[in-house]
């Protein structure tokens, strides 16, 4: 069983979403778990302080290193004291852009641990010396790191084997293949109007696939053609991506 162990300040802030649909079977299938370990009981001093203003000023608060190296030692303490191979994530604006290919590459571990920052930061010596890895969603900044851990946690888990109810549906996924997802369509065949493609309603399986293949490539070439220099193409996709006014490398 692949566990996560997740150090934050705001604990309560867990399962949340990950306690719901596939990612809750999973958890009660016993197929991934969720460790949440309270940084507040790392704290120093009677009060468990786990923060403190920054050196040379500026305005809000810092978690300082003591709490988080406590933290991390109490989790190692759970696997024999044994981190030489155990990832641990700090969520930061300033890490490597989270994509599929990390989640995958993370999907494959037995333990990971995440460090959710919070306030102002983290001191840099969490950075430096705790992380093996620092890790961003986006150029955007938002409130804590909890948030940022459970999109992490959601791209991670439904990639480990037993998760989905069909592993086919991970990959196809947009991203899996770093091709943009085909059109879906379910019934009814006409929505106000809006027809179902007859492609999808023939019947013949083999023209459906060229079609979803054709639109993935197409979708890709529109939204995010920077995808297409990463993506194995076969001659036909590269054919049809030209003709569609594709330039290899834009």
């Amino acid at each position: 069983m692949m566990r996560f162990h997740l150090i934050s300040l705001f604990p309560s802030s867990f399962p949340g979403p990950l306690g719901q649909s596939v990612l809750g079977r999973g958890q009660k299938d016993g197929i991934f778990s969720l460790c949440v370990h309270d940084l507040r009981n790392f704290g120093q001093g009677p009060n468990k302080m786990v923060d403190d203003s920054p050196y040379g000023g500026g305005p809000g608060m810092i978690i300082k290193p003591e709490p988080v190296s406590e933290a991390i030692n109490s989790v190692a303490g759970e696997m024999d004291g044994n981190l030489s191979n155990v990832p641990i994530i700090l969520l930061d604006p300033r890490g490597q852009r989270f994509n599929q290919e990390l989640a995958d590459k993370l999907a494959t571990e037995d333990e990971i641990i995440m460090i959710s920052g919070n306030y102002e930061g983290v001191d840099e010596r969490v950075r430096e010396d705790m992380a093996t890895i620092t890790i961003s969603l986006g150029d955007f900044v938002i409130t804590g790191g909890d948030l940022a851990s459970m999109v992490i946690i959601d791209a991670i888990a439904r990639r480990i084997p037993g998760v989905l109810g069909s592993e086919e549906s991970g990959d196809m996924d947009s991203f899996a293949n770093n091709l943009l997802q085909y059109p879906q369509y379910t019934r009814p065949e006409n929505f106000s109007g809006a027809q179902v493609p007859s492609i999808l309603l023939s019947g013949h399986h083999k023209n459906i696939q060229k079609w979803r293949r054709e639109q993935s490539l197409l979708l890709t070439l529109n939204v995010r053609p920077d995808l297409l220099n990463k993506t194995a193409l076969s001659e036909d996709d590269r054919k049809f991506l030209y003709s569609n006014g594709w330039q290899q490398n834009q």
